[in-house]
């Protein structure tokens, strides 16, 4: 098992640009420049690799006002890490099916609900689970996750899923509402070479460059390894002079299987 749990409040990297491997796993922070007023973090991740049993899961936030909601989702999870790989360890069909309710379940309990109303600040959340051949996202607030394919971005797919504003899980916490808001979804992964790629706003919102744009982040990661095309994208970042903190996760996965193709081919 190869693994990092982080958060913003243990190690800012503020002026400080780190890329390190878990696993296959590239993850690239930032933590925004001094000379535009940065002095902390409030970014934070989580990854867990198991590659004989063939699944990622990584966890990517982005927090408001303070690092604590960040802490505490971190935690939270780091305790449920055996219950979420139990999950995992089942056939593909039914590790997703049941992880649609099972991490639904983590952001309801009493006890964590009541430490977010002890908190202060808040932060968006993205989940993203690779098993087999399909991806499982559940996102709440504004991240972003890609996937590049040569079939997708033929037509124009490279984003996986809309930013979402005014989520939070914290002091403000979207699981407090009748109805929880959050966004989810699955992806089956086309035969040959996927590049999956999440990141927090720092990059978007980086001023002089088109990070908001896809393709841009595309084009950046082209014709070098993962780990290259997530320091060249934070590059871009420190040297924009942005003050926003960064965090990207970002990991290439071959798929053998064929995938699913229209009937009048």
């Amino acid at each position: 098992m190869n693994e990092l749990s982080w958060a913003g409040s243990d190690k800012d990297f503020v002026d400080e640009l780190d890329v390190s491997l878990i696993g296959s796993i590239a993850v690239g922070r930032f933590g925004g420049n001094s000379s535009a007023g940065q002095y902390k973090n409030e970014d934070g991740c989580l990854v867990w690799v198991d590659e004989s049993a063939d699944w990622e899961f990584t966890m990517i936030l982005d927090g408001h006002k303070t690092a604590l909601s960040v802490e505490l989702v971190v935690d939270h999870f780091n305790k449920k890490k055996d219950g979420i790989q139990r999950v995992l360890m089942q056939p593909v069909g039914e590790a997703l099916r049941r992880m649609d309710t099972f991490i639904l379940d983590i952001f309801q309990e009493p006890d964590f609900m009541e430490a977010c109303r002890r908190t202060t600040g808040e932060t968006a959340c993205m989940i993203v689970i690779r098993k087999d051949k399909y991806l499982w996202w559940f996102s709440i607030g504004d991240c972003i996750l890609h996937v590049f394919h040569p079939e997708l971005i033929a037509l124009g797919e490279r984003q996986l899923n809309q930013r979402s504003f005014y989520e939070w899980v914290g002091e403000v916490n979207t699981f407090e509402m009748p109805i929880p808001c959050y966004s989810s979804g699955k992806k089956e992964l086309r035969q040959g070479e996927s590049l999956i790629l999440l990141t927090t706003d720092g990059l978007t919102e980086c001023h002089g460059v088109t990070f908001a744009d896809p393709e841009a982040v595309e084009n950046t990661l082209k014709g070098v390894s993962v780990s290259e095309g997530v320091r060249k994208l934070l590059e871009e970042v420190r040297r924009k002079g942005v003050r926003d903190s960064t965090t990207i996760i970002s990991w290439s996965v071959k798929i053998e299987e064929t995938a699913t193709m229209p009937s009048d081919l």
